[in-house]
């Protein structure tokens, strides 16, 4: 009786076990999966299209760019440069990404925001942080740190965070995250930046503002969200353009 009880709580916890990793980014069972769209030359490995290993190139594990500070003239200070799967399809199932925070002299902020699908892991090599980030219901309790270059520090899996630049100069960290794609859920965005919006109703008793106040917020946050959505379409045809035109010059200078 005692070895089936035995048994019985070795499978729950490797049931739980598989259950939490599950919830991460699924290990490769191969060297690597290229994404890949067209399914024509692709092959089905844990779920996804990958190209076929024999097509792989070294451009499919390559990026360039972080070396290059962001554009922080805007509303908040700051600016992402993103280096996920989307940039380099080799990432798909490595369960890894990096993104480059360049933050605005006296307040730059990368606003509060969260990682639906990864932990982050960020290092400060310019100028001089106030991070945090808050724990989930009911505690609601805030961890911060004052960072300078060289301090580490990590923001759990799902958790609201946010960066502020407190020096005079710029700043500028690179963050390690535990997913291909991440993803990001800016808060104020999300909340008040919808198109179709939330009824205002919903948001007036949320946090008990007045409609005027509501109102003022959707409308703001919602030309802003517009703005950006332009932004990196445009961002996205140029960086395609880049692409090729460098593999135009690799062609020429060897041929």
């Amino acid at each position: 009786m005692k070895g089936v009880r035995s048994i019985l709580i070795a499978f729950a916890l490797l049931a739980f076990a598989c259950l939490l990793v599950s919830t991460f980014d699924p290990s490769p069972l191969q060297d690597f999966c290229v994404a890949i769209n067209d399914t024509k030359n692709g092959v089905f490995v844990n779920g996804k299209f990958c190209k076929d290993p024999k097509l792989a190139l070294a451009e499919d594990f390559y990026f360039s760019g972080l070396n290059k500070p962001g554009n922080t003239a805007n509303l908040v200070g700051s600016n992402v440069t993103t280096v996920n799967v989307d940039q380099i399809p080799g990432l798909n199932t490595l369960g890894i990404s990096l993104v480059r925070i360049d933050y605005a002299p006296y307040g730059g902020l990368n606003p509060p925001h969260t990682h639906p699908r990864g932990t982050e892991i960020l290092v400060v090599v310019e100028g001089t942080l106030y991070v945090g980030f808050v724990t989930s219901n009911p505690d609601n309790r805030l961890f911060t740190k004052v960072l300078n270059p060289g301090d580490v520090f990590v923001f759990p899996i799902g958790l609201i965070h946010f960066q502020l630049n407190i020096g005079e100069t710029n700043a500028v960290a690179f963050a390690g995250l535990s997913s291909q794609n991440a993803g990001v859920i800016t808060i104020a965005d999300a909340v008040f930046g919808l198109n179709p919006e939330i009824n205002p109703g919903v948001l007036i008793k949320a946090f008990q503002l007045d409609k005027n106040v509501v109102t003022y917020l959707q409308s703001q946050f919602g030309q802003t969200n517009n703005l950006l959505h332009a932004k990196t379409k445009s961002q996205l045809v140029s960086r395609s353009h880049r692409k090729h035109s460098s593999e135009d010059t690799v062609k020429r200078t060897w041929n």
